[in-house]
């Protein structure tokens, strides 16, 4: 037999006969690899959690600022009025609309 094995067998091999040992190895097994809440199953809901709290940080931040435009809207006819003309190109009537297309930038839809 090899050095190594003889060492291992003289101070290791006492420990790992012991049942509470073995016992708890075979649950630190069981609790990593077979359980419904084993390492893996646990690291991919909190990187699933992560993200989710990151999309509702974004939409937050988005009702905030729609609140804030809408607010202003409702209170500034003026700012009602730029705004409908520059994002839904309404007119008055005695106005023509141009609507200049940079042939180089693709179309919006």
């Amino acid at each position: 037999m090899s050095k190594g094995f003889k060492k291992f067998k003289k101070h290791y091999w006492p420990w790992m006969k012991n049942k509470f040992v073995l016992t708890g190895f075979g649950f630190l097994v069981w609790m990593s690899f077979f359980d419904r809440n084993d390492f893996i199953t646990t690291w991919s809901y909190r990187r699933k959690l992560n993200e989710l709290e990151a999309q509702r940080d974004y939409y937050r931040d988005a009702i905030r600022n729609n609140k804030a435009s809408l607010q202003l809207l409702e209170t500034d006819p003026e700012n009602l009025e730029r705004y409908a003309r520059e994002e839904h190109l309404m007119k008055r009537d005695n106005e023509d609309v141009y609507v200049i297309v940079d042939a180089a930038k693709p179309a919006e839809e």
